[in-house]
């Protein structure tokens, strides 16, 4: 999987030297707030999350994002219940854009990043301590007029050296500078 992670990203790249030859002076910087719900494993955390990113062409652009945990919950692992909490996440992605109505955009977004798993069992070291990750999925934006919109996405995570993987569902506020 990671293997087929890695060939997409560097494709990409070079289908998408063109369309920055072709593009004009009109990138659009975005930044977001979002909440995200990530289900791991069996433990459903919650954080907020912020994003920052710049679409270069209708077609392609590249976004930043960082997340702070909220919310815990309690899995229960071979060495007894743990509370787990997602302390903090940053990943950096590839997105691309398929422009449905001037309104409305389909997305897809491959990155890396890095999440801060917490637990207050010590036996339960799967989820302690950062985790690298290939992330990869898919979403939606609404713009509800020309500098505010609304985004839904859905991520998953595969951590390298881990069994551990992440859906993550977020929703929130897209603001166009």
């Amino acid at each position: 999987m990671k293997t087929l992670i890695a060939t997409t990203l560097v494709a990409g790249s070079v289908l998408a030297t063109p369309m920055f030859a072709q593009a004009q002076n009109t990138t659009d910087v975005y930044g977001s707030v979002n909440y995200g719900q990530t289900r791991t494993k069996g433990a459903d955390t919650g954080a907020i999350q912020g994003r920052v990113g710049a679409k270069f062409t209708p077609n392609f652009g590249v976004e930043a994002e960082v997340a702070g945990g909220v919310d815990s919950d309690t899995t229960y692992t071979p060495g007894g219940p743990a509370k787990v909490k997602v302390e903090h996440q940053a990943a950096a992605y590839a997105v691309g854009y398929l422009p449905v109505t001037p309104n409305l955009d389909l997305l897809g977004r491959v990155g890396y990043g890095t999440t801060k798993f917490d637990t207050n069992n010590p036996v339960a070291t799967q989820f302690d301590g950062s985790r690298e990750s290939w992330n990869y999925g898919v979403g939606a934006e609404y713009k509800l007029d020309g500098k505010n919109g609304i985004r839904a996405d859905w991520t998953k995570s595969e951590y390298t050296k881990s069994d551990l993987s992440s859906n993550t569902v977020s929703v929130g506020y897209v603001r166009h500078f």
